[in-house]
């Protein structure tokens, strides 16, 4: 059986963490530190803080920014329950909207109508590693007219003055928009580095700052930082610093504990440093889908290179056209027959039930669901031979040609 997306795991890896293992060092210190400055400097962002998941990233953020009961925060239908998650978490109202027609992003023209006066955020989320239309959405919330409606009630929301954006930029780590790295191009971005993501730390994600400079981007990474540890004034590396007086810290507020490892950061230096190669070998994969499936009638193929935007060839979201839901399903069935591994990313919110039971209806998100019902997310990873690659396309052709006929 091919598998959908194994982490890359070799020898080099298990040395590094052989390492971390035996330094007497494995939580948050030396090595998490130098990851975040590793990716600071890669992705030209103001600062990076790494935790142990994109999810605890983005809540700490909202929870940073004053988001709270009564404030509503946009978001695509067509997402990870993780979007919407951490706005409920907050007590807040995710507010979702239905994804553009030419790719399986947020629509800027559906976020401009969900605006109101309760709207302090705005959560864009990059399905597949492809950007959204980030220029518009930077536009949008800088428009006068939507800024004269925006009512802060936090200091920070005062301070930006506006709606903010952050990237939910879970599957893009490597990508481009109009030339400038993915996650400098956002008040927020926020990465994953789950086992299956391009780049993994096995658990971890990174809150990527590059708010506006009135914003001290250092004094917001020690606050995240606090929140991440119990609300605790010190970690764990600061306290065994020389110095009699270092054990003692305070609990400034009821915080959270989701920070991240040594060990995850020396997986993470490891992918890192290799991670254009990775991404080199991702592009090959989704030139060499494209090749195959270019004269097939069906075949969907999805956005991934244009003048604008240069996705991290996270997912190869394949569709097919005229599939109903049943059929698509079927197809998968007999994908797996023939031993090889695929998936489907995602079912849009309103279909689950935690969503679904608070009021949500899919059939207010008609592209959503048009784009799901026959999405086919075939494998991509860097130790894919093309020799798997061809017993993948033929899996998915025959299949097809047999549901379809």
């Amino acid at each position: 059986m091919i598998p959908f997306s194994p982490p890359r795991m070799d020898q080099q890896i298990v040395e590094e963490v052989g390492k971390v293992l035996l330094s007497g060092w494995i939580t948050t210190g030396p090595r998490t530190k130098e990851f975040e400055k590793r990716l600071t400097s890669y992705i030209g962002c103001r600062k990076v803080i790494c935790l142990n998941s994109a999810t605890a990233g983005m809540e700490l953020v909202l929870r940073w920014f004053g988001i709270k009961e009564g404030d509503e925060v946009i978001i695509p239908a067509y997402t990870y329950c993780a979007t919407a998650n951490v706005v409920m978490h907050c007590g807040a109202t995710p507010v979702m909207v239905d994804v553009d027609e030419k790719d399986f992003n947020i629509s800027v023209a559906n976020v401009r109508k969900a605006i109101t006066s309760k709207t302090k955020a705005i959560i864009p989320v990059d399905i597949s590693g492809f950007p959204c239309d980030y220029e518009a959405l930077n536009a949008l919330v800088n428009e006068e007219g939507i800024k004269a409606n925006f009512n802060p009630n936090s200091e920070e929301q005062k301070q930006l003055g506006r709606i903010l954006v952050m990237a939910d930029a879970a599957h893009s780590v490597g990508a481009k928009y109009q030339g400038n790295m993915n996650g400098s191009v956002t008040d927020v971005a926020v990465f994953s580095f789950h086992a299956v993501k391009n780049l993994t730390t096995a658990e971890g994600g990174a809150v990527c700052l590059n708010l506006p400079e009135q914003f001290d981007v250092d004094e917001i990474y020690k606050a995240l930082n606090i929140k991440s540890l119990h609300g605790q004034s010190k970690d764990a590396l600061a306290k065994v610093k020389a110095g009699g007086g270092n054990w003692r810290y305070d609990v400034i507020e009821p915080g959270y504990k989701c920070n991240m490892m040594d060990i995850q950061a020396a997986i993470g230096l490891v992918e890192l440093e290799r991670y254009d190669s990775n991404l080199g070998r991702r592009k090959e994969i989704f030139d060499f889908y494209t090749k195959a499936f270019q004269n097939e009638p069906w075949a969907i193929q999805p956005a991934f290179l244009n003048d604008e935007k240069e996705s991290s060839y996270h997912l190869y979201m394949l569709r097919i056209n005229g599939a109903t839901e049943a059929q698509r399903d079927e197809i998968i069935n007999k994908i797996f027959e023939k031993q090889v591994s695929v998936n489907v990313h995602f079912q849009p919110l309103p279909l689950l039930t935690a969503y679904k039971s608070r009021g949500y209806d899919i059939n207010a998100y008609p592209e959503a669901f048009n784009k799901y019902k026959n999405e086919i997310t075939l494998p991509v990873y860097f130790n894919l031979t093309n020799d798997n690659l061809t017993t993948i396309t033929d899996a998915v052709i025959t299949s097809v040609n047999e549901v379809m006929g």
